[in-house]
This record gives C-alpha cells, sequence and structure tokens, in this order.
C-alpha cells in the first residue's frame, strides 16, 4: 500500500500541493546570497525565501532577529565590504536601471558597474517591511556593506495575492533573480528563479489555499527582497 504524501514539504515547507521544489532548476550561482528572515515571516503558503535557497547552489537561510557579524550569520570568515545589502530605501537610478548601487553611506556609486563588480554576496532581509527595518536596526554590521536597491520596471508577478505597499514591491525571489541576474550577467538566473515561483503561483491559484476574489492576503511585502 502506497503512503500518503507527508502534509508539507521538508525543503520548501509547503503543503504538498503547492511544492515545485522537484520542478526547479538547480542554479550555481557565483555570487552568494544569504536570507536573513525574521522569526515571524515563516509564510508556508506564498513565501519564496525556502524556495530561493533550496534552488541557489550558494545560499543559506538563516532565521532570527540578530547576529553578531556577517561571519556569525555565514559560519565563516567574510568581510562585509566585499557584500552588499537589498536595502529598503528608494532608487535614484537613472531612467532604464532597475539595480543601483550605493556606497556604506547610501551615497550613489558613479560607476556602478565598477561598484557590483568586486560584490562577493549579497545579504537578504526577509519579511514585512516592519520586519525587514527590525532586523536591519538589530544587525549594525550590514551598515559596512555596500547598499543595493532595486527599481524593478515590473510590478510583482505576485498581482492581487498579496498587496504590497510599494509599487516596488517584489517576492524575496523575484528580487534575488533581478539583481544576480545583473551582477553575474546572467539572465538566465532570474528567469529560472522567476520559473519556479510562477508554477508555484500557478499551483496556488488552482488549490484550496486560494481565497476568493476580495479576500487578498495583506501579510507582506516582498521586496527583494524581502520576502
Amino acid at each position: 500500500m502506497t503512503e500518503p504524501l507527508p502534509a508539507d514539504c521538508a525543503i520548501c515547507q509547503k503543503p504538498a500541493e503547492l511544492c515545485v521544489c522537484a520542478e526547479t532548476e538547480k542554479i550555481d550561482n557565483r555570487i552568494e546570497v544569504l536570507i536573513l528572515q525574521h522569526p515571524q515571516e515563516q509564510d508556508k503558503t506564498l513565501g519564496t525565501a525556502r524556495l530561493l535557497a533550496h534552488q541557489l547552489s550558494r545560499a543559506q537561510l538563516k532565521v532570527g532577529l540578530s547576529w553578531p557579524s556577517l561571519a556569525k550569520a555565514l559560519g565563516r570568515d567574510a568581510e562585509p565590504r566585499r557584500w552588499a545589502v537589498l536595502y529598503l530605501g528608494s532608487a535614484k537610478a537613472a531612467p532604464g536601471r532597475e539595480v543601483e548601487v550605493q556606497d556604506a553611506k547610501g551615497a550613489v556609486i558613479a560607476d556602478q558597474d565598477r561598484g557590483m563588480a568586486g560584490i562577493e554576496g549579497v545579504v537578504v532581509l526577509d519579511g514585512t517591511w516592519s520586519q525587514a527595518k527590525a532586523l536591519w536596526w538589530r544587525n549594525p554590521w550590514v551598515l559596512k556593506c555596500k547598499r543595493i536597491v532595486l527599481a524593478p520596471t515590473h510590478p510583482s508577478a505576485y498581482g492581487r495575492l498579496r498587496r504590497e505597499p510599494r509599487r516596488e514591491g517584489l517576492s524575496t525571489i523575484e528580487a534575488v533573480g533581478l539583481l544576480l541576474g545583473r551582477l553575474e550577467r546572467r539572465p538566465e538566473i532570474d528567469a529560472a528563479l522567476f520559473a519556479g515561483f510562477r508554477r508555484m503561483l500557478e499551483r496556488f491559484r488552482q488549490s484550496s489555499h486560494c481565497r476568493p476574489a476580495g479576500q487578498t492576503e495583506k501579510k507582506k511585502d516582498r521586496r527583494r527582497h524581502s520576502a
């Protein structure tokens, strides 16, 4: 007799009917991604952080509020000046530029390509806007990192499933896809991450978890970043 599937996937922790882990493409990314997730953010239905960490070969997901340093969060030595943090502020990017790099004080770097060239890793704060702000202030070592701000030209694929406080709000997986595609000059990274995300949304819309129109989930904003 065949045993029933577990209610939640051990990887993404989503209900079995929403899980797309086995169907996603593994990505060999060069720039490492560290996802710091607020403890209250662990969304099992529409959240994307665990799916993102599963797809990327160089990614870690840590749940908590604060870590003494970047090295402690990573579990190995690391130089914050060679890392960037996906920032919560607004972009002042030139028209058509979706990714903007700033120095540790928030000043726009004149030579954007050169500013991005030395980035070895990116810190992503996963949670609602208020939760992401809490992570920002409770981890002062992020102030030593460069800042990256996104100015996406298209809204999130969440559509009406999730109400965003800002037009540029993206899911975590969309934000990192956009960012890595630009930093590594590999648009296929963005395409592969988005494909898994879109598949998950299709499953959600067809599942019993999808709420009737007018009862959209208000819980969070995934910018980049945050999601």
